[in-house]
Parts: structure tokens; sequence; C-alpha cells
């Protein structure tokens, strides 16, 4: 599923394998662990770095798991995800994700989740793929996102549009910090960006009592997502994972 690596301050974890990374109820557990134990394994200031093999950071939702029983299974994916990005937006530390795939729909989220997102230039897209798929978006979707996308006209580009955005185009919009020629340069610009945030020897709780602030409404909004049922519609496809 996944692994934690510690490289002195820094936490490094990587979702493992070739395959899409889709947000399974059992990926997700995994990450979340991972994520509570850089928090009880940190020993003063550290980072967090997350990364993931192959050709996808995520490619969302598993959602033909979560239709074989759509009450049961999308409540328990929604609810997973969700306490995750709370784990993410507690955590006493900087957090920062290596996007050296594709990141779509929910597998977006989850990079935005993170306070810095760095990609490469070579290969992959930032695709909120919901609008394709007649997916409606969740209210803490658009919270997140409201944080994290300054621009109201980029925000309508990746909501309304679909849009597939590389490496270098989501920089241009402000979605993404900086973009590196390949997946070893990004994660190697990740521990260098970790290392130099490490070296500010910030407090981490003071750290995430301001991010907690900085993100009330996401964490208001994290209480419900009315969409889960939505999963099972006959009419949603399969995220497209041909990008």
């Amino acid at each position: 599923m996944c692994t934690l690596e510690k490289r002195g301050n820094i936490f490094i974890l990587t979702l493992t394998g070739e395959g899409e990374h889709r947000l399974h109820p059992t990926l997700i557990d995994s990450i979340t662990a991972a994520v509570r134990r850089a928090r009880s394994e940190a020993t003063g200031p550290s980072a967090l770095i997350t990364t993931a093999q192959g050709k996808f950071f995520s490619n969302g939702y598993d959602l033909e798991w979560s239709k074989q029983d759509i009450e049961r299974r999308g409540k328990i994916m929604s609810s997973k995800l969700r306490l995750l990005v709370e784990e993410l937006i507690n955590l006493p530390m900087p957090t920062i994700a290596a996007v050296t795939g594709h990141a779509s729909a929910a597998g977006f989220v989850l990079a935005l989740c993170h306070d810095y997102i760095l990609m490469r230039r070579d290969r992959g897209f930032l695709y909120l793929s919901e609008l394709d798929i007649r997916l409606r978006l969740p209210a803490w979707f658009i919270a997140l996102m409201k944080c994290k996308i300054g621009s109201p006209a980029a925000l309508r580009e990746v909501a309304l549009t679909a849009a597939k955005l590389t490496g270098d185009m989501a920089l241009q919009k402000g979605i993404v910090d900086s973009v590196h020629n390949n997946a070893d340069e990004t994660l190697k610009a990740a521990e260098k960006l970790g290392e130099e945030l490490v070296r500010r020897n910030w407090d981490g709780n003071t750290y995430s009592g301001i991010r907690t602030t900085m993100f009330a409404q996401v964490l208001e909004s994290l209480e419900s997502d009315e969409t889960v049922g939505d999963f099972g519609k006959k009419d949603a496809k399969k995220t497209v994972s041909r990008l």
C-alpha cells in the first residue's frame, strides 16, 4: 500500500507499486497510519513528503469497488478520506506533495491537502474529472479548492471545465509551487524544500494551529459528504486512466 521512510527529520511517505493508487479504504487506512506514525516518531521540527511510484500519484476514489454496495461502501470510502484530510491538516509539521504522476479527482484533492505541491514537467496531469464522469463535487472538495486555488478563473477552469493541467500549466495558475524535469528531480526538490523548512526550527504545534485556523472552513465541511450516493450512478463512467 505505502511505506514511510525517515531521513533525518524528513518523513517520506510513498504509495508503492505501478498501479493507479486508487483510494480504496485499505490504501486510505495505510496512508492515515503512516501520517500518524510520522506524528508519533517526530523528535523535533520535521516535514512530511508524500509521493508515489509509477505512472499515477493517485487516480482518485476506487469507484468500481464502491459501486458494489454504494450505500455502505461509498460512505466508508468518503469518511476515511475525510479523516485522512483532517489528519494532514492537523499534522504538526509542514507537508509537501511530490506529484510524480497523474493526480485525478480525489487524488488531486489529496495533493491539495499538502502545504506545498511540487510536480514533474515531463509527465502527469492534475485533473478534477468529476464533471466528465457526471459526478457532483462535494462541498468539502470545493472548500479545500477555494483555500488552495487563489484565482477564481483558475478555480473555474479546474472545476467547471475539467481541465487536464500539466506541471507548467499548474505552475502558471499558482496551483503548484514548482515543476521539475522528471520524477527523481521532483523528489529531490521536495527533500531540499523539506530540509529548508526543518531548518526554520518552527514549533510543530504552533505551525499546525495556524494551519487549522487557515483551513477552519475546510475542517467544518469535512463533517459530511452530500454526494456519496452519486458513486453508484449508472451514468458514471470509470475515471479516465489513459491520460
